[in-house]
């Protein structure tokens, strides 16, 4: 039996624009003392670590964790695109369930410039060739919208085109995630916005404004993992365990001739239903989750692949308020990457900073009433999806 590692400690500093953040070093400093704090740890205790960084040089992660401690443990760089923190996490969550290791470091940082991402390397083919092939045959290309706009933008339609979805029903997502953000003081965006508000920002593609879109944001986070007998030995607050955690990338489906598909759709569905198998739960016992809203269309698709609502049934989730409080589950509780920001490596280690207080019952008025099981989804493009299953142990 592999064993099943528990979250000691997360932290996580605010997220901010390119304009205000500090550096990428000082704010991983700053995540990984908090986690240890709230762990009730010395830097001296973790035997491993991993780093998620998406826009650094090589062994920045060595860099940001010496500014803790130089103790001469592995330290091991991850990049994943956008699930690079949930990957860093996924790789510390397995040491310790294979018994490599009983207490391991996952931190993620982000230091972005202003405006929509790009590649960075241009003398060299790019890695998302393929996706990029496939979106061309499917829509051609638009010029004047963002490469990733492009992308989620046509998940969008695709999905409009199959279930008749409107385009208001997308631009509720942005309301409700800054509904929920208002609660959060760890969010970039938390004044609240009207549905007209977010309709008359600037058409970016298919159904998606301007507002429906994630900011650039640096910020980090970091969680501290243990293994059950560590907890006990050191008396630790571990009463979080990861109850099932897969890892997918992509198939052959994932450049169909289909938006939906290549945005990872198929990928996020096959990372639910085996996290789902091995938890021996379904979505019906879930109470609150963090998924990756990048973009609204990305929200609204994920829905069904996580089997939130029946596959055609989002617009009616939405409709019917099933996304927020006092409905079936609450989504994105912390505001979300729309609301709360996006830094590409913190991602998806803000993720279980939020999932981890909701499931300790200290997220305060974010606090879903009842939550015994808390469910992350991260997406990288190019590709890979993590999916995490938090319960109480």
């Amino acid at each position: 039996m592999t064993i099943k590692a528990r979250v000691a400690g997360v932290g996580m500093v605010p997220f901010q624009k390119p304009s205000q953040a500090g550096d990428w070093d000082s704010m991983a400093e700053e995540a990984i003392k908090l986690a240890l704090a709230d762990a009730g740890l010395d830097y001296s205790h973790v035997q491993q670590a991993y780093a998620g960084y998406v826009y650094g040089d090589s062994t920045a992660g060595q860099s940001a964790i010496y500014r803790v401690g130089c103790t001469g443990i592995p330290i091991v760089n991850v990049n994943n695109n956008c699930s690079t923190g949930s990957t860093a996490l996924y790789l510390a969550r397995q040491l310790i369930a294979l018994g490599g290791a009983d207490c391991v470091l996952a931190v993620g940082f982000e230091q972005m410039l202003p405006g929509a991402l790009g590649n960075v390397f241009h003398d060299r083919k790019a890695p998302m060739e393929r996706h990029t092939d496939v979106t061309h045959a499917i829509q051609g290309a638009d010029e004047k919208a963002p490469w990733a706009a492009q992308l989620f933008g046509g998940g969008g339609r695709d999905y409009q085109e199959r279930y008749g979805a409107k385009d208001e029903t997308f631009a509720k997502i942005s309301v409700k995630a800054r509904r929920h953000a208002a609660n959060n003081p760890l969010a970039l965006f938390r004044d609240p916005i009207s549905l007209e508000e977010v309709m008359a920002s600037p058409k970016l593609y298919g159904p998606l404004t301007r507002l429906q879109a994630c900011p650039p944001t640096c910020g980090a986070a970091a969680a501290i993992l243990v293994s059950p007998a560590f907890a006990a030995k050191h008396g630790l607050d571990a009463r979080v365990e990861i109850v099932a955690q897969a890892m997918t990338t992509d198939t052959e489906t994932s450049f169909e001739p289909s938006m939906m598909k290549v945005i990872g759709y198929d990928m996020a569905k096959e990372a639910a239903r085996q996290v789902y198998e091995a938890a021996g739960i379904g979505p019906g016992d879930v109470a609150v989750v963090e998924l990756h809203d990048c973009f609204t269309a990305n929200e609204l698709v994920t829905y069904e692949s996580l089997g939130l609502c029946p596959e055609g049934g989002a617009e009616k989730f939405i409709e019917d308020g099933d996304n927020s409080y006092g409905g079936k589950v609450v989504t994105n509780p912390s505001g979300g990457l729309l609301s709360k920001g996006h830094p590409l490596g913190a991602t998806g280690l803000a993720q279980c900073f939020e999932l981890t207080h909701q499931l300790r019952g200290t997220a305060d008025r974010r606090q879903v009433e009842g939550a015994r099981h808390a469910l992350q989804h991260n997406l990288g493009l190019g590709g890979a999806c993590v999916v995490t299953l938090f319960g109480q142990a």
